[in-house]
């Protein structure tokens, strides 16, 4: 069958074009659900074959004008960056070859293209990539269910046969409330379930309380519960805080639990000089979550996951089917990982890494760093105040008019939303109300950037006032 030239030239068009028209588009358009439907059915009914350039070109007009544009520079919501070209090439080639990642004999250069890349970045978070097991995941809730799986394979060796109904004591998980919420659905996936959570408690920097962690665990254990991890945060989702990695490793150490770090978002740090002291004590988890598709700019989903204990991982995942290649003396992933059939999702890693070098990442995780300290004096001087603390490019903010309701937290966000010109979410801090939350997730996002924002927000303030301010 030949190739359809015309809708290559058309993906080669739109890959040049985008990233230079993306700051003309609107970050967000409002969208109702059931007139997208309607308009979506209309168009495509698949019924008659449509040629594929045709095809392509009604998909790319779709995607532009019905998505919340999270590589435009003016996103400031969740941790979702533009995207490397390189690391685009590399997804296209990805889907070209189509390498079955599940049987290392089927895919020996993208499963070792895969070890090298992570063997590098597992060096940046100080773990021996000798002693050391790392895999590609689908994201930061597969690289944690695995940290919670090891654990227990670690820890109760016939639990993967006998169930946990066998346990003669309940293991227990310890989290944060700033804490990922992946881990609610991990309690009940691995069978430990929600009760086995324990919330503790955050200082006044909302990083956990390695007091209040000692104490949990000692009362746990007097109770007849088995301490079974500590699921410390290198970058919360809510406020970017960086929990005290060293003391939680001293806790952790001392009550002999596991501790997993989850740094999807703030793993990055490790590139960064200025940045990478907040990390201290990673290198001492027994496991590490890190997204690759959040500060490292690759596309969707590229998790990582590391561990010191690669037995324990190979008895969490071992399975013996007769149905597959057999083994050639190199580890296959489906024998040691929570996936089956998988995509080479590290290839797109391995090329922007290659493209930019450790040198080049060092600079693009410190720009967006700046960014961050920029933005937080942007705000100062406008009159709101920073209520996070952290040296990652992660800003909550609020003004003395939101804090008395004259408009709402929530009101401005969703105003700011609906107008387009930036992106923004609120969220809420424990003990300390709801505040609005600006992120640096675009190495192409610059001061001009910022002060749009800043504009915009102080906009959307002034009239959402002035509207609350009328009488009835």
């Amino acid at each position: 069958m030949p190739v359809d030239r015309a809708a290559w030239d058309l993906l080669c068009e739109e890959a040049g074009r985008f990233p230079d028209e993306i700051r003309e588009l609107p970050v967000a358009r409002p969208v109702d659900p059931a007139t997208l439907r309607a308009e979506l059915a209309r168009a495509w009914d698949f019924e008659r074959p449509l040629p594929l350039a045709e095809a392509a070109a009604g998909l790319a007009r779709t995607l532009r004008e019905g998505t919340v544009h999270v590589t435009h520079p003016r996103y400031f919501g969740l941790f979702n960056p533009s995207v490397r070209e390189a690391s685009v090439v590399a997804d296209a080639l990805v889907a070209l070859y189509n390498p079955q990642l599940a049987a290392w004999s089927h895919a020996p250069a993208a499963n070792e293209l895969e070890r090298l890349t992570l063997a590098r970045l597992g060096r940046l978070l100080g773990f021996d990539p000798a002693a050391t097991w790392a895999n590609f995941t689908s994201g930061g809730a597969e690289a944690n269910l695995s940290a919670v799986l090891a654990a227990l394979a670690r820890r109760f060796p016939d639990a993967g046969e006998e169930g946990l109904r066998s346990l003669a004591a309940t293991p227990t998980l310890y989290v944060s409330p700033e804490g990922h919420h992946s881990l609610t659905k991990i309690a009940r996936m691995s069978g430990l379930g929600t009760n086995a959570l324990r919330e503790v408690p955050v200082t006044g920097r909302l990083t956990l309380d390695p007091a209040a962690l000692d104490d949990r665990l000692a009362a746990d254990a007097r109770a007849g519960f088995a301490p079974l991890a500590v699921v410390a945060t290198a970058g919360t989702t809510s406020a970017g805080v960086v929990d005290p990695l060293a003391e939680i490793a001293d806790v952790a150490e001392r009550h002999g639990v596991w501790l997993h770090v989850d740094a999807a978002w703030g793993g990055a740090a490790a590139f960064s000089p200025r940045l990478a002291p907040a990390l201290a004590g990673i290198e001492r988890a027994d496991s590490v979550t890190w997204d690759a598709h959040k500060w490292l700019s690759v596309p969707m989903g590229a998790g990582m996951f590391f561990c010191r204990h690669p037995d324990a991982v190979r008895r969490a995942f071992t399975a013996a089917p007769t149905y597959m290649p057999a083994n050639v003396g190199a580890p296959d992933p489906y024998d040691t990982t929570v996936q089956w059939s998988r995509r080479a999702t590290g290839l797109k890693v391995f090329l922007a890494l290659a493209e930019l070098g450790v040198a080049g990442y060092r600079d693009l995780v410190e720009h967006q760093a700046e960014m961050g300290d920029r933005l937080r004096e942007l705000f100062a001087g406008a009159g709101w105040r920073i209520v996070n603390d952290t040296p990652l490019p992660l800003v909550c903010f609020t003004h003395p008019a939101l804090d008395a309701g004259r408009p709402t937290v929530s009101a401005v966000a969703a105003e700011v939303q609906r107008r387009g010109r930036v992106w923004i979410s609120e969220v809420a801090l424990t003990g300390r109300g709801r505040a609005l939350r600006a992120c640096i997730t675009s190495y192409r996002s610059n001061e001009s950037d910022l002060e749009v924002l800043v504009e915009e927000v102080e906009t959307v303030r002034e009239r959402l006032a002035g509207s609350v301010s009328q009488p009835e």
